[in-house]
């Protein structure tokens, strides 16, 4: 074996041996958007008779391939996919040419109807695996456009150093400190690749000055025709017949072309047998204005005491006379809600970690009749879920959103309502 060829140091040598090429047919994705395939090799495990899983990414179900074997655990092994000897009808060519190399999308390879397909099953096999939950995954909702859709990218650079060029773009696909150079973005609307080449020149003179003396993130945000990088400039973005204004910097969702029914759902669902909402990660004010007019009175809640600025902004900018944002402490979350708890619903849609404990059992001690969960996460949103169905709420609906095609990522709105 070759220097190169060298297992590292901690590599686990069972089953496969380092770099050991192996066929297998792929059988399935994981959640993270690899495909899933099954050898025979000795084990003395017998959750392992029906073969020992093999991850191996960019590869489809139904496919013969070839791989590369870089790392054994426990209960799997890693490859790195070196031919598709049989390939899937489902295969398609990638529309970018860094697919494989850039780590932003995972699907570019599979019809969009079929990454609808996988995505659906892949949220019922978390419910099932993660939780012991089976429960109707309903067909995602497809994105208007699955390509040029993002309304917001943040490429990246490293320091600039003479022995090396300038990389401006993304994390390389495995990689956590490895920048891929990304001219243009296959998932980015049209406004921003236009704007792209302007922003990394400007990067690159003032790197060739020796103006840097670290990396940075890049902000490119499309608005209204308009593309802004900086993060403190004010922007607006219509949903609807409304209008919300913020920092470009913020957080709001970035495929602005499924928004209109993302939010219709949302609002179908919590405005079912409820005269009252309290949006409870209000933000700038997306599903508080949004839900507005299919209520009696609606309460945001934000502990950011900016974010509930731009809410007032937002709701008096459109004259929604009955919400109110409040500015609450982490730990006082419905202190100021009045709203009779069985009349009420309750949209939250955390950040990618889900509920902290505090809040959930701040929710639970409040004890809305319905809550409709928004999340980035479907892992994380099974892992509340539990809490809720402990706690005396049953799961009427899960809806998938496309938010994110080309990639393994998926928004999904789950309905509850309380039991008793």
């Amino acid at each position: 074996m070759s220097e190169k060829m060298k297992a590292p140091k901690h590599f686990r040598p069972e089953p496969f041996a380092y770099h050991e090429v192996i066929e297998l047919e792929i059988d399935s994705l994981s959640n993270l958007g690899a495909g899933v395939g099954r050898i025979n090799r000795p084990t003395s495990n017998p959750e392992h008779e029906g073969g020992w899983v093999v991850f191996v990414p960019f590869c489809l179900p139904g496919e013969l391939v070839k791989a590369r074997i870089w790392k054994n655990e426990a209960s799997c092994s890693h490859a790195d996919l070196i031919e598709v000897i049989t390939a899937s009808a489902d295969r398609k060519k990638p529309r970018c040419p860094l697919f494989t190399t850039c780590g932003g999308c995972q699907y570019q390879h599979l019809d969009y109807l079929e990454q609808l397909r996988w995505k659906r099953r892949q949220v019922s096999e978390l419910f099932r695996h993660m939780a012991g939950i089976t429960h109707p995954i309903e067909d995602p909702v497809p994105s208007p456009d699955p390509w040029h859709y993002r309304s917001k990218i943040t490429p990246h650079f490293q320091k600039p150093r003479s022995d090396r060029d300038l990389n401006i773009g993304f994390l390389a696909m495995g990689s956590r400190s490895r920048i891929i150079d990304v001219p243009h973005c296959s998932i980015a609307m049209n406004e921003i690749n236009e704007a792209l080449p302007a922003e990394r020149n400007r990067i690159q003179q003032t790197a060739a000055q020796g103006k840097f003396k670290k990396g940075a993130t890049l902000l490119l945000r499309a608005t209204s025709g308009a593309v802004h990088t900086n993060p403190r400039q004010v922007v607006e973005e219509r949903v609807g017949n409304l209008s919300f204004r913020f920092l470009a910097g913020d957080f709001f969702q970035n495929n602005p072309f499924i928004l209109p029914s993302f939010v219709d759902y949302v609002a179908e669902q919590a405005s079912i047998g409820s005269r009252f909402l309290v949006d409870a990660y209000c933000g700038s004010g997306l599903f508080a204005l949004s839900l507005a007019r299919h209520f009696e009175e609606v309460a945001g809640v934000e502990v950011s005491e900016s974010s509930a600025d731009w809410a007032r902004q937002n709701a008096t900018q459109n004259d929604l006379k009955n919400v109110s944002i409040l500015t609450a402490s982490a730990e006082d979350i419905f202190e100021e809600i009045s709203f009779p708890a069985a009349r009420t619903s309750v949209v939250i849609d955390p950040p990618r970690k889900g509920c902290g404990h505090d809040f959930l059992e701040q929710l639970f001690a409040y004890g809305p009749a319905r809550v409709v969960y928004v999340s980035c996460n479907p892992a994380t949103q099974i892992r509340d879920l539990q809490e809720f169905c402990a706690r005396g709420y049953t799961l009427r609906k899960v809806q998938p959103f496309d938010l994110f095609p080309q990639t393994r990522h998926l928004e999904c709105v789950a309905t509850l309502e309380r039991s008793d």
